[in-house]
Parts: C-alpha cells; structure tokens; sequence
C-alpha cells in the first residue's frame, strides 16, 4: 500500500494511538456527541457576491427542513456550526446563519486565512471580527471574565505557523494570541495528510505555546476536566485513523463529511472507533466546506447526502446502545467541562 503525503509526521503517533486503543482498557461506550463544523466559505475559490449569496440562500432553504427531520436521543435536532471566515464577512451573509442560530439548529463560529500580515493585523483583524459577531449578529458569548469567547479553525490547516515554509499564517504565538483573544477550543485538527498534522491523535488536549516556535500544538497534555491543569489552548481534533471502501480500497479517515467523500454505514461505525474518548464518551467532531457546490448539490440534491448521514448515526448508535447528542461546537465544549461532575452523579456524562 502506498502511504499518503506527510506520513512521517502521523504515521509513528497513528500506531501509538492504535496501541493505546487496543491495549487500554476502557469503559463501554454510553453516549456520542456530534458536532459538524464547517469551513464555510460563501466567497471562497474567488466566488461573486452573487454566487456566494446563492450559496448562503441555499442553506438557509434546505438546512431547516433536514434538521427537522431528524432528533437525537433526548429530541434535540441536529446542530451546524458554521465557522465563518474573518476576511469574507458581509452582513448579510451572516445574517441568514445567526437566523438559523436563533431557530436552535446551528451556531456560528470564526474562521481565518492569513498568511504573514503580522501579529498586530492577526490581533486586530480577530478582536473586530469577534465584536461584530456578538455585537450586530448576536452570536458568540462573553465568558465569567466578560470577554467575548469563540471557537477557532485556521485557514488552510496552518495554525501557529505549521503550513511548509511558514506560508498560511507566519505567527509562532499563534496559540498564546487565541488564549488571550478568547478563544475556548480550536477545532482545526486533523488535517491529515498535511504538514500541519499533529502529533496527538483522537485525543483532546491542552497544547501548551512555545512562542518562539511554530506548531506548538503538535503535543500537549491530555485533557481531563478533574485536573486543575489549564493548557495554551484546548484542542478538539476529530477521528483519525484508516477506513476501507466499499471497493476494498483503504482511504485516511480524518472526519471529512463533504459531499464527494464515500458515506456508507461502515465508514460512520469507524468514526465511533476512531474519535476522542473520556470514559464510556466519545466526542465525535466532523467537518466539512459545505458552501462549495460540489459538497452542497451532494448534501441536498438527489443523493441526500446528510439525510444519510443522519440516518447512519441513528442505526449505529442504536445497533451498539449508545445514547446519540447532536452539538454545536460551544455546546461539545461545555460537555467536556462538566464529563467530571456529571460522571459522579451518573456514570459518565
């Protein structure tokens, strides 16, 4: 078999975390929560602003109806967390999400490239973005301290400087500045066959900054919400690891929903096996690009791509006896914060 591109970077951690699987003992699985984030991108690939309104428009019809059809196991519907790109912000592309947001089924998050603009631009660019979400859109929320706090995924993968040459961000203090700036978690992890890959798989953990070097995530301390340790930044990365097609072909499966990708019952019981774990818990992150026509057609068209989906999670967790939770990534972030106490009055969370 011929291995992906970067497997000098996973491949070591990806057989130590295989090891650790299969050779620790652990709890039987009680419940799954589910967050999709996506990488929504209205503007991307140089789209007008007529396209990109188009595709907004496209959301705000068919999401609604789908999250409709379907519930959870205490008759949530399912959430969409949409992490929204600083440099392509138009009010009224945000507005149609935040409406979403209000209705209960989906929730907004921020989202940047840049690539070198410097640490004082990155401060600026993330502090008026953040205040412009809450303060005209409502979205976000201010912690106990009153700063405004938000989830994270990088542009092109490169958190703190981990993209080849330094190109895609250009800032080593990339995770100190998310720290002070406010930010709860990153959700940018996996990227799989990519230098930006960490070392840390299907665990969430602290990474702790180095400032004068990049990719200081790369390792970290593995979370556990009874510890008074508090990290740089907490990191909630989604299911890595190797799945086989239905044509036998294996593929690297680091939770990617869109909508050219094989979606099949198999693929969806791997995510289960694959994904972070605190006791009888897994926290299943997924991610996709859903503005782009190729996921969105597939998503809503005559494949039905997420009534599938749904439909998968449902027979999958109800084939192994597991409690289903559909989440938005704020709300995955407040069950890891309570898995401790909940855990001593019931088992686990």
């Amino acid at each position: 078999m011929r291995l992906p591109r970067e497997a000098q970077v996973w491949l070591p951690a990806y057989l130590k975390d295989v090891a650790r699987r299969r050779f620790t003992r652990r709890p039987r699985v009680e419940r799954v929560w589910v967050a999709i984030c996506d990488h929504f991108e209205p503007l991307g690939y140089g789209a007008s602003n007529s396209l990109a309104s188009e595709r907004v428009d496209v959301w705000r019809k068919h999401w609604p109806e789908i999250a409709s059809r379907y519930s959870d196991s205490e008759g949530h519907p399912p959430q969409y967390t949409f992490f929204y790109p600083e440099e392509e912000y138009r009010p009224e592309f945000i507005e149609p999400l935040a409406e979403m947001t209000r209705s209960g089924i989906a929730d907004v998050e921020i989202h940047i490239h840049h690539d070198g603009e410097g640490r004082q631009n990155f401060i600026d660019r993330m502090s008026r973005f953040r205040e412009i979400l809450f303060d005209r859109h409502g979205l976000l929320r201010r912690a106990a301290d009153g700063k405004i706090t938000f989830a994270f995924i990088h542009g092109n993968w490169c958190l703190d400087n981990s993209g080849r040459g330094g190109r895609g961000c250009g800032l080593n203090d990339e995770i100190s500045l998310l720290r002070d700036l406010g930010c709860y978690a990153d959700f940018t992890m996996p990227s799989g066959a990519h230098p930006s890959q960490a070392r840390m798989l299907n665990q969430i953990y602290w990474a702790v900054d180095d400032p004068q070097k990049p990719k200081s995530y790369d390792t970290g301390v593995v979370f556990d919400p009874r510890s008074e340790f508090r990290g740089d930044l907490l990191m909630i990365p989604g299911p890595f690891g190797f799945q086989i097609r239905p044509s036998g072909k294996p593929m690297l499966e680091i939770g990617d929903v869109a909508g050219y990708m094989d979606l099949y019952e198999g693929r969806v019981s791997g995510w289960l096996d694959f994904a972070p774990r605190l006791g009888g818990d897994v926290f299943l992150k997924l991610f996709t690009h859903g503005a782009q026509e190729r996921t969105s057609k597939l998503y809503f068209g005559e494949a039905r791509f997420l009534d599938r989906l749904f439909s998968y999670l449902d027979v999958a967790t109800q084939r192994r006896g597991i409690s289903l939770r559909y989440v938005t990534a704020w709300r995955m972030r407040q069950a890891l914060s309570m898995w401790g106490v909940m855990r001593g009055q019931s088992g686990n969370i």
